[in-house]
């Protein structure tokens, strides 16, 4: 028997689902708005970004050469760990080669016995959970009372969450959790994946806004890869934290460490944040006015805490047909199914890149309204949205 016929019938499922996904190589001079990618602050191809990646390149070689307990950490490493550090309000900092692999550390190198965690949290949050071999309890998205008392007797707890959540865009009762959690005498993992560089003064963080920056319970994690327009991750918290991470996270001692271009890059797009503080503020902007568009026309959408605008369409087949629509109206966003989002709450989700101009919201405006005109059966995909 052909040992791949399973795979295939899987696939075949999947499909008749509107849940197979297909990899879609962009150009490197895009053909179509770009409302579907994570840089909220348009700095992956700013050339003082670019720069700063190509004199690290210069300077410290293509790859970092082993991890990071080996040879793997570069003076330039230690540099952007310590300005993280300094822009977050933590007290110190690790870098990891993505923000996933930064999650699973620091899930697991907390070694906790139960892990408290919000039902909408990321992937990355929910396999650490899934590798610390705890006991884990989910509790509804947001619930802060069901969280309380998901922590009642238990010892050496963690609670994790999301600050700013990656398809809703809604923001974590940070306060209140964090109050929950010193109650208890747990530790609060948030992470700030989607906050950081967009909510805040200055683009600090969820964390920094909630007067939860430096708190010794109170763990942060983030990627470089989105507002910052690089690549790669990190954690952030007290020493001691950082200390049992290097010892103990396998996510960071077994990886080669993070390469010297995507730290340059992220260095020069915290100098840039620092030049130039209205970034975060005219990205939050633009996501409102594309919530904005899509209420006026009927489609359904949140207020968004950040950057991230879903428009919800339900079904997944018909979510892939509004990302073609909209991809035909030359405007590419995201198309999020299941398992990313709930059944029932396949979506359209969008992205508000601080460099939006008004000629790109009104773009955005008439993909959406051929979005809510049609009433075309599905077709088979073609090319044009980014699916997950």
């Amino acid at each position: 028997m052909d040992p791949l016929l399973r795979l295939t019938a899987a696939t075949r499922e999947r499909t008749a689902a509107g849940l197979h996904r297909t990899l879609r190589p962009r150009p490197s001079v895009p053909r179509l708005l770009d409302l579907a990618s994570n840089d909220y602050l348009g700095l992956s191809g700013d050339a003082r970004v670019i720069e700063g990646a190509v004199e690290a390149v210069r300077t410290w070689g293509a790859g970092s050469t082993g991890s990071r307990l080996v040879t793997g950490t570069t003076e330039l490493h230690t540099e952007l760990e310590h300005r993280l550090a300094e822009f977050t309000g933590m007290p110190s900092a690790l870098v990891f080669s993505s923000g996933y692999l930064a999650n699973l550390g620091a899930v697991t190198a907390l070694r906790p016995r139960v892990i408290v965690s919000d039902q909408g949290n990321h992937a990355s949050l929910i396999d650490g959970c899934r590798l610390s071999r705890a006991a884990v309890a989910v509790f509804p998205h947001g619930d802060v009372a069901a969280a309380d008392a998901a922590l009642a007797g238990a010892r050496d707890a963690i609670v994790v969450t999301d600050s700013v959540f990656s398809v809703d865009g809604d923001i974590a009762p940070l306060r209140e959790l964090h109050q929950v959690v010193r109650r208890h005498g747990a530790i609060l993992v948030i992470d700030e994946a989607h906050a950081l560089g967009v909510v805040g003064p200055n683009g600090r963080g969820a964390a920094y806004a909630a007067g939860l920056a430096g708190q010794p319970d109170v763990v942060l994690t983030a990627t470089l890869s989105k507002s910052l327009g690089a690549q790669g991750g990190v954690v952030l918290g007290a020493p001691e934290v950082v200390e049992t991470l290097v010892d103990t996270a396998r996510s960071f001692a077994f990886d080669t460490g993070l390469a010297p271009a995507c730290a340059g890059a992220a260095l020069a797009a915290l100098d840039v944040l620092t030049e130039e503080p209205d970034r975060p503020e005219r990205s939050r902007e633009r996501a409102r006015r594309l919530a904005g568009i899509a209420r006026e026309l009927g489609l359904e959408t949140t207020s968004p805490a950040a950057a991230v605008v879903p428009v919800i369409i339900g079904d997944p087949h018909d979510a892939v047909r509004a990302a073609e629509l909209c991809a035909e109206q030359g405007v590419r966003v995201g198309c999020f199914r299941p398992p990313s989002v709930p059944e029932g709450r396949a979506c359209l989700r969008l992205a508000a890149r601080a460099d939006l101009t008004e000629a790109d919201l009104t773009v955005a405006c008439e993909a959406l309204a051929t979005v809510k005109a049609d009433s075309r059966p599905y077709p088979a995909p073609n090319a044009g949205a980014t699916r997950r």
